[in-house]
């Protein structure tokens, strides 16, 4: 276990989203960009998911989360903040890594938008052949 003013970081991405989150031993707050983290993933099922990995290892209210988070879109954006958090945890703790795994949070969803090709429409979109 770490010391108690360790401050962690780490890293997650999904799709285009680039979070970078920090865990520090708190009452469990969560700010995400400067906001809270209930009125950034408003009304949405996203807050609940990025929590998960706290959830699974049963530090729910024991870490003060604060997360910068550029890019994408908000599934994006909570996927990336989602990893983070798990990894941060990881770093925090290395006796969390068999339930961070068993539940799949510290795996990468891989899933990104595929790029232009260029001569053509789109990524896949080509355009149409005319043989006359």
């Amino acid at each position: 276990m770490a010391d108690t003013a360790i401050k962690t970081q780490a890293t997650g991405r999904r799709k285009e989203a680039v979070a970078s989150v920090y865990i520090i031993l708190g009452k469990g707050t969560m700010t995400i960009n400067n906001r809270p983290a209930e009125e950034y993933f408003r009304g949405t099922n996203y807050m609940n998911r990025t929590l998960d990995p706290l959830k699974a290892t049963n530090n729910e209210g024991r870490f003060d989360i604060a997360a910068k988070v550029t890019g994408g879109g908000i599934s994006g954006q909570a996927g990336a903040v989602r990893l983070g958090i798990a990894k941060a945890l990881l770093k925090y703790d290395e006796n969390l890594k068999q339930s961070l795994k068993q539940g799949g949070f510290l795996t990468r969803d891989p899933r990104m938008k595929e790029r232009k090709k260029y001569g053509q429409r789109g990524a896949r979109a080509r355009f149409q052949f005319s043989k006359r």
